[in-house]
């Protein structure tokens, strides 16, 4: 009997870990739709409230998915043809003129390292290869490339990313009007009662999921907004509307984008000479104060629900495996999967020890 038992226990074990790496071999070439499918969800999810709005208004599911995606590519088509020449026409010339603004950062430089008794040719040629434009651009793309090749790999180059995106927002519209059936369509594959405890959770997973990108989008477009307005004031009017777009495009990707958002103008404002780095890093800081202190608590914190250092740890785990695709939708699924974890485990396991502790209470008295 022990024999044939560890027989069995071998063999079914044997079939539990060859089924497993199969799995996973399956879930490994099908990486690309499984990020399709999650760019999909996120999407649908940031567009299911105007969806429901619609609905409210007497207009079928439908026509409203129709109607949101309409308004949707009307607004962006909108954005894009009212500052898309303008913004495309300065960052060409910021580009221009880059080499000539490396030129005066290496010229301060050298000043700086002199006045610091720095005045060994070695020195001064290591400046000279931190402010070289080939080395600059040499590295910008090789840094670049280390995000970019991630997301290519998984979306197999641009032409495959733009389809994928097309395939995402296709298969969101499709979601999103058929939402009840495919919720309960594939919630009836668990065994009760969990099928309706997974049932009930779509709805918070959807609005922490919605809520994060609707938030970010918010206050990426108001920041980008107040620094395009305030470089113009500032003095750099000249490339104000570029550099804000910049901003407000890198804020997306929370902790990491204002910094990067702030390179160009300050690299800018440099160049210019005078009080205007100062102010332009002054303005900077003020901004990234105002998003973590104001804006990130209010439009996304509150919705969210999860610990800053949850979002960053999402943030760079999702840039590691996924690139910049990776950044932008792995914080959005661990904001879901917090209310999943909050609604059937934390907050049960907090209502079982409060119990568990009254009847203690009541026993001993």
């Amino acid at each position: 009997m022990s024999i044939e038992r560890r027989v069995n226990l071998s063999f079914s074990n044997l079939l539990t870990f060859v089924a497993t790496g199969l799995i996973l071999v399956l879930l490994w070439q099908l990486r690309s739709l499984i990020v399709v499918l999650m760019i999909s969800v996120v999407l649908a999810a940031t567009l299911a409230p105007f969806v429901k709005g619609a609905e409210r208004l007497k207009i079928p599911r439908w026509l409203a998915v129709i109607l949101v995606y309409l308004g949707l590519i009307s607004i962006l088509t909108g954005v894009v043809l009212l500052i898309g020449p303008t913004v495309v026409e300065q960052i060409q010339r910021l580009f221009r003129r880059l080499p000539t603004y490396l030129d005066v950062l290496e010229a301060l430089a050298e000043n700086i390292a002199v006045r610091f008794g720095m005045t060994e040719p070695e020195a001064i040629e290591q400046i000279n290869q931190l402010f070289d434009t080939q080395a600059v651009t040499r590295w910008t793309f090789q840094a670049s490339q280390q995000l970019l090749v991630r997301s290519y790999g998984v979306t197999r180059g641009i032409v495959g990313g733009v389809v994928s995106l097309v395939f995402s927002l296709v298969l969101s519209g499709y979601m999103l009007s058929g939402a009840e059936r495919l919720i309960s369509g594939f919630f009836s594959l668990f065994p009760k009662p969990w099928d309706d405890r997974l049932a009930s959770q779509v709805v918070p997973v959807s609005q922490r999921m919605g809520g994060y990108i609707q938030g970010r989008v918010l206050v990426s477009a108001i920041l980008g907004l107040a620094i395009s307005v305030s470089l113009k004031f500032l003095g750099i009017s000249e490339f104000a509307l570029g550099l804000g777009v910049i901003a407000g495009f890198t804020n997306l990707i929370p902790f990491f984008g204002p910094v990067l958002g702030a390179i160009p103008a300050l690299i800018v404002a440099i160049a210019q000479g005078g009080w205007t780095f100062l102010w332009v890093l002054l303005l900077f800081v003020i901004i990234q104060n105002v998003e973590t202190y104001l804006l990130d608590p209010l439009l996304v914190g509150n919705t969210v629900r999860v610990h800053p250092l949850y979002q960053l740890l999402a943030v760079i785990g999702g840039a590691q495996v996924l690139g910049i695709i990776g950044a932008l939708i792995v914080p959005p699924w661990v904001a879901g999967a917090s209310a999943v974890l909050d609604n059937l485990y934390l907050k049960p396991k907090l209502l079982a020890e409060k119990s568990a502790n009254s009847e203690q209470l009541s026993v001993s008295s």
